[in-house]
């Protein structure tokens, strides 16, 4: 089981970014998403996550607005667009995976980590 989260970069504040999220060796359809990123020294933060049929999602409040998360389970990738960015979103994205199962907010909730792509805002 393998998730690949891409597309990071360096783009200047009220700019776009769009991540992907692929998995291999996995149903992806028959997982939450979540998304989380991580400063160095510091905790892992929830972003957002969404429901394994991508009908229901669920945002930090700090993205809220301006960061959405989408899936095509055709393509077994989940994708968090974020737009509005501000230097305070810097840090490493990871994507996660949770089989089945309601939203939930918490790292340890689920089983799956990708490697992380490191997004840069500058202002």
């Amino acid at each position: 089981v393998q998730l690949q989260a891409s597309g990071g970069g360096l783009v200047q504040a009220g700019g776009s970014l769009r991540l992907s999220c692929a998995a291999s060796g996995l149903s992806f359809s028959r997982y939450v998403v979540g998304w989380f990123r991580q400063d160095p020294g510091k905790e892992r933060e929830f972003v957002g996550t969404i429901s394994w049929t991508g009908s229901t999602t669920d945002y930090a409040d700090s993205v809220k607005g301006r960061f959405t998360i989408s899936r095509d389970n055709a393509k077994n990738t989940v994708y968090l667009q974020m737009n509005s960015l501000r230097p305070d979103d810097t840090a490493g994205y990871y994507c996660a995976g949770r089989p089945y199962g309601t939203l939930r907010r918490g790292p340890s909730d689920y089983v799956y980590w990708g490697q992380g792509t490191q997004v840069t805002v500058s202002s």
